[in-house]
């Protein structure tokens, strides 16, 4: 149950010791407990969940907690939709997987070539790692060329060869204006790193001067910066690399495995009205279920139809994924995005305003329906190494403060919301924020 009061007016701190008890115990099993790195050491525990339903997650602790992790950002219409559940297993009546082709995945693909301007033709696939070493190896076929430009800070999955400056340690990042390639995990070879060039985001300048050399396959970005942070584009910026990649022939490559079906139907590019070669889907595209995707020019896609590139998967278009995605896409109305870009707009500026009565250095960016909070930042961050000064620890027993108050935040510090985060729910946020905020700064942590 979740823990009693200590007086009328403030409840005693939650607590997740059964959680902690059973991540001790999965280590016994399961490497470290949980079965991605990016569930591990979650302050003051991971969690271990029983069910979900709306903005609410209930864990073994049997704390009710709002959810703004959202799956790590799936989860728009929020948990358990039920026009989603119910074409899921109207979908299981059918079959599972049919090792061939389906009416549902050819309906998924009309919609999403519906909604994203670059969309001429698409190939799906398991997860936004995926989607993004296929759309690196078209765009290095298309072009006969080798390097890849990435940004630092941007995160383009877990794979050897892009899993580079992601979150780089500033004394190892080498200068501002020339990056060096830092690879995030042991066990990466240094060889994996041939072809891949790192420049740092928003200087419109360097892209430019190294376009012209003739030889990027790819230049392959977050086209708003939301894994690191939600740091807008510069103005002019994607329109200048936009044209710049044109100029060259160079493949423009958006990963939107984030922004996609997130800001709007179009993503990214139809909320900047910046159009890309190619671009990568994941995450929202099917609320909560293995979903991603790669699409764009047709000339492109269809290189692993008659070009000889290829690309594979088991899974790729699996019938009860497709199911979840054609409900998805279908419920993604104007009215629904309309709503979330209230109850988004409303927590943010709440949290502004507590936190400035609160005498918190705080700054709340981007985008109603995906957000990013960091501290001790006097003005919004334009690149990595601006927002890698932000006191990160403060943020982390922000989100322990929070978490203890039956709010789940991503201690990366981004915010997802979904269309059932309505008054109620904000209003709740905004109470655990104050409250949170004027205990941490009181302990002198904020």
């Amino acid at each position: 149950m979740t823990a009693p009061s200590a007086t009328a007016e403030t409840p005693a701190p939650l607590s997740f010791a059964e959680s902690a008890r059973r991540i001790r115990d999965n280590a016994a099993v399961i490497a470290g407990g949980v079965n991605s790195n990016f569930r591990m050491n979650i302050a003051p525990t991971p969690l271990v969940f029983e069910r979900a339903d709306g903005p609410y997650l209930f864990d073994v602790d049997g704390n009710r907690l709002i959810d703004y992790y959202l799956g790590m950002g799936p989860m728009i219409l929020g948990h358990r939709p039920q026009g989603v559940v119910d074409a899921v297993s109207a979908a299981m009546e059918r079959g599972i997987l049919f090792g061939g082709q389906s009416d549902l995945e050819t309906e998924a693909a009309r919609l999403v070539c519906e909604f994203v301007p670059c969309a001429e033709r698409i190939r799906f696939a398991s997860s936004g790692s995926e989607a993004d070493q296929a759309a690196i190896r078209l765009a290095r076929a298309a072009t006969g060329r080798r390097v890849v430009l990435k940004f630092e800070g941007h995160y383009h999955g877990w794979f050897d060869n892009v899993l580079w400056s992601t979150a780089p340690p500033p004394d190892a990042a080498g200068p501002a204006d020339h990056p060096v390639p830092v690879s995030g995990s042991r066990g990466q070879l240094g060889e994996a790193a041939y072809g891949i060039e790192v420049l740092p985001w928003n200087d419109l300048a360097l892209v430019e001067a190294r376009l012209a050399q003739g030889d990027v396959a790819a230049v392959i970005m977050e086209a708003t910066m939301c894994n690191a942070g939600a740091i807008r584009p510069a103005d002019g910026y994607l329109e200048g690399v936009r044209a710049a990649c044109s100029a060259a022939g160079t493949v423009l490559i958006f990963d939107e495995v984030i922004t996609g079906f997130r800001l709007g139907a179009g993503g990214a590019q139809g909320h900047f009205g910046v159009t890309p070669d190619l671009a990568t889907f994941g995450k929202a595209i099917a609320n909560g279920f293995p979903v991603a995707a790669v699409a764009g020019r047709a000339d492109i896609l269809d290189l692993v139809a008659t070009g000889g590139v290829v690309h594979g998967g088991t899974y790729n278009a699996q019938l009860l994924s497709m199911a979840a995605t054609v409900a998805t896409l279908r419920a993604l109305t104007p009215d629904l995005y309309a709503g979330i870009e209230r109850a988004g707009a409303r927590l943010m500026e709440g949290m502004r305003a507590r936190f400035e009565a609160a005498g918190v250095r705080a700054v709340v960016t981007g985008y109603p329906a995906i957000f990013h909070v960091a501290f001790g930042l006097d003005a919004p961050a334009r690149n990595y190494r601006d927002l890698a000064r932000s006191d990160k620890k403060a943020y982390v027993a922000f989100t322990t403060a929070l978490l203890e108050r039956g709010v789940r935040a991503l201690e990366r510090g981004a915010w997802f919301l979904s269309s059932t985060h309505d008054d109620a729910v904000i209003d709740a946020t905004l109470d655990a924020v104050e409250d949170a905020a004027r205990v941490l700064r009181a302990r002198g942590i904020l």
